[in-house]
């Protein structure tokens, strides 16, 4: 058995392209020639914005620094073909408002407007028209503001000075945002098998993701794994099995056919993304009688908890909204894993969630443990299933919901997992603190149009998929009990 941190080094993470954030900083000509050192300190500024962007984990795509309408229609240009995730326009004193414009217009990708002044304050007593114009980014804020209102463009902005660390804080919630939102319009999502008899919350139109995303959904047949797992060597399964004590604590009930069968399933599971260059996928099959697809739905969870781990969510009962904020979650650092309510407890005030996996594995609070069932559940079958709790701490519940008129909308709520006892029957189950009655948090949940599942995520992330709800141009719905369980 090794470290979670170890197990992730034997995992290789799926890789993706990167984030591709544009940048330009600008100001008014007007004023070069009137005060002959300004042009040199903004631009310094500019060189300091463009090196903290590149140190995050982005490609970013410098336009320059413009002076005036015409460089920035150059820009704007340069921006439009390097098809960006996020613009973002560095305002460094006054410009005009016709200068930013078509930089949002011709991209027709979200923009962020950042203005950001030297220091926290100016020198007053020794400050002249030149120095103080050096801290003058914020005036045309309002002015572009609404003017981007005027033509039907989201405004977003972060104020504050160069190296205030709570203002590239916000940034870089745009830039993580700017990472779902690239994820999601160039991801491929697999769906596999068939609708949960009777679970309607979980249909989902496939046409809406590439309308709303521009995420592609892969329809797959569940013979598409069984002639991957047929192919599967004797050597390869074995393999699978010494990866798998690496990671997991293996208990007594597992046995030894049923953990080379998930075994075995597991690596053909790898084949089937590879195979389509999946970046998610749901799948559910109820079978009958033990023949060979109820076999293999049945021996998904240690493969499927493998690749979630790898940040390829892959996930049961058919539930392709929740495999897509799985994978939103992974893009942002937050884990992830699939999660339903189990029960609550109003002793200690925590709500129980869960589920029989499949779960991310680097956001285990212990060492995964694989447990032999019987049984699922609500399901046929029998097999391995991976038992563990999420990383005692803050946590976010998100979840996609999906209104009347067809709108998907991301719904969030903050808590924190706190110690105590929990179910060993092979479930992911965690205790989350909501700072409030849980049944008045389970209300509040499901007032939201959520539906049954959703992803449990590492950390207070909120105001991340906030940030990216805004960027894919959808609502956005929090839950807080200090608000008396109404979504923001």
């Amino acid at each position: 058995m090794t470290s979670l941190l170890a197990a992730a080094d034997l995992l290789p993470q799926k890789r993706r392209r990167q984030t591709r954030i544009g940048l330009v900083a600008g100001g008014l000509a007007a004023y070069w020639p009137q005060f002959p050192e300004l042009l040199p300190q903004l631009q310094e500024s500019s060189r300091y914005v463009t090196a903290r962007f590149n140190e995050l984990d982005a490609e970013v795509i410098d336009a320059g620094f413009v002076s005036d309408a015409q460089e920035a229609n150059v820009a704007a240009e340069t921006l439009r073909v390097a098809d960006c995730d996020l613009i973002v326009i560095f305002l460094t004193t006054y410009l005009t408002s016709s200068m930013v414009l078509p930089i949002a217009q011709r991209t027709k990708t979200p923009v962020l407007v950042i203005d950001l002044q030297p220091t926290e304050a100016m020198d007053h007593a020794n400050f002249d028209t030149g120095k103080w114009l050096a801290y003058c980014g914020q005036c045309p804020v309002p002015e572009v503001a609404n003017v981007f209102k005027r033509a039907g463009i989201p405004f977003r902005s972060v104020s504050g000075h160069l190296k205030q660390e709570s203002a590239w804080t916000r940034i870089n919630q745009w830039v993580h945002a700017a990472g779902v939102r690239a994820t999601l319009r160039n991801a491929r999502h697999g769906l596999m098998g068939h609708l949960y008899p009777g679970m309607l919350d979980v249909s989902t139109d496939l046409t809406l993701l590439s309308t709303q995303f521009g995420s592609h959904v892969e329809v797959l047949e569940f013979d598409d794994l069984r002639v991957r797992v047929d192919e599967v060597t004797d050597a390869q399964v074995a393999e699978r099995v010494a990866l798998a004590k690496q990671i997991f604590s293996i208990d007594p009930s597992v046995k030894d056919e049923d953990f080379a069968w998930g075994a075995k399933v597991s690596v053909g599971l790898d084949r089937l993304v590879d195979d389509f260059d999946l970046d998610s996928a749901a799948y559910y099959h109820r079978g009958l009688g033990g023949e060979l697809h109820e076999r293999l739905g049945a021996g998904m969870i240690l493969g499927a908890s493998l690749l979630t781990a790898r940040g390829i969510p892959f996930v049961g009962e058919y539930e392709l909204r929740t495999s897509l904020a799985l994978l939103a979650a992974h893009t942002i650092g937050a884990g992830g894993s699939f999660t339903e309510i189990q029960a609550l407890n109003f002793n200690d005030n925590v709500v129980e969630m869960g589920h029989d996996g499949p779960a991310h594995l680097a956001i285990s609070e212990r060492d995964p443990l694989l447990r032999g069932l019987g049984i699922y559940h609500g399901k046929r079958g029998y097999g391995v299933s991976v038992e563990f709790d999420v990383k005692q701490g803050p946590v976010t519940t998100f979840g996609i919901g999906q209104d009347r008129d067809g709108s998907f909308v991301f719904i969030t709520s903050e808590g924190t997992v706190v110690p105590g006892p929990l179910l060993a029957i092979g479930n992911t189950t965690s205790r989350v603190d909501f700072g409030g009655d849980p049944g008045e948090w389970v209300d509040a949940w499901s007032q939201t149009g959520l539906g049954h599942h959703w992803a449990l995520c590492v950390g207070h992330r909120a105001a991340d998929i906030r940030a990216a709800a805004s960027l894919l141009g959808i609502e956005h719905r929090h839950v807080d009990m200090k608000e008396l369980g109404r979504w923001l």
